[in-house]
């Protein structure tokens, strides 16, 4: 997790962002540093591990606290950088946090897709695509931040399957990453599938979904739009699991919905406001999950 020096309302990303809306006022930063300390010390209570790298003021970054987008962390030990929309979320890959995980983590290889960038066409990370990574699958909502051919690229380095397919918000705009509609955990699937406008891809993510023998806990617009499709599943320390997200997304849930999910893990969430509200990306979007090996057991 990074944490902001500068974080702020990001015009460049705004214009197809539909969650981000500028607060009032000079201390969002301070707010927003407050927010991110408060998680990273609620994620730890639970006993699960969090490396946090401190950003820095230069250059400038109001994004950073989404690392997600820009950098993935795989089992077989690669890393993976990703081409972003917004030419001040491109200088977010910043070699001091290559370095810094990689002192605590065994990094094999990095696989760097942000020459894409030079074409105008972009893959988000694991923000533009959700990934199943028991069943080898990925997904993909289609918008100018998520581009088919590069997304195909991605599924066949990594050897995923990939499910690409359009998503629509309220007001028939593309929804500008997939980890704001689904959220995919070990034994259930949040989505909002009213999303996918189109019958038939609606029908094909259905049943992949149902393949993989997986729950499917549908949320509505209200609820996606309170972001509860950004969540993640977590492990402690001790091989717990605990599905993460904001508070604002935690109260748009029913009763119901809420039991279906703590019959598979324990929920955590935090207040998020200032970040949901300036940076339209939640809980998940602040979580860039580590799979490479641990150097050593203690960390």
């Amino acid at each position: 997790m990074i944490r902001p020096a500068a974080f702020g309302f990001n015009a460049e990303t705004a214009v197809n962002n539909a969650f981000q809306k500028a607060s009032e006022g000079d201390n969002v930063n301070s707010k927003a540093q407050q927010e991110f300390d408060d998680f990273v010390s609620l994620l730890r209570q639970h006993d699960i591990n969090v490396l946090v790298i401190n950003d820095t003021i230069s250059p400038h970054t109001p994004d950073s606290i989404f690392p997600n987008n820009w950098v993935s962390y795989h089992g077989d030990g690669s890393v993976a950088l990703y081409p972003m929309f917004a030419n001040n979320r491109r200088k977010e890959r910043k070699k001091g946090v290559l370095e810094k995980v990689a002192t605590d983590f065994t990094v094999s290889s990095i696989i760097d897709f942000s020459n894409y960038e030079d074409k105008g066409v972009f893959l988000e990370g694991t923000g533009s695509m959700v990934i199943d990574r028991e069943n080898n699958i990925a997904y993909a909502c289609l918008s100018p931040r998520t581009d088919k051919s590069v997304f195909e690229e991605f599924c066949r380095k990594f050897h995923y399957k990939p499910v690409s397919f359009t998503a629509l918000d309220q007001n028939k705009k593309e929804i500008y990453h997939t980890n704001v509609m689904m959220c995919v955990a070990d034994k259930f699937v949040v989505i909002c599938l009213e999303s996918i406008d189109n019958r038939e891809e609606r029908n094909i993510v259905y049943q992949t979904i149902q393949q993989t023998g997986k729950l499917i806990i549908e949320i509505s617009f209200d609820q996606m739009n309170h972001f509860a499709g950004n969540m993640l599943q977590v492990q402690n320390n001790q091989g717990e699991k605990f599905l993460v997200m904001s508070t604002q997304a935690f109260n748009s849930l029913t009763g119901e919905q809420i039991a279906k999910l703590e019959s598979f893990n324990s929920i955590i969430h935090a207040p998020l406001f200032t970040i949901e509200q300036n940076g339209g990306g939640s809980a998940r979007c602040m979580m860039a999950e580590i799979f490479l090996s641990p150097k050593n057991t203690n960390g």
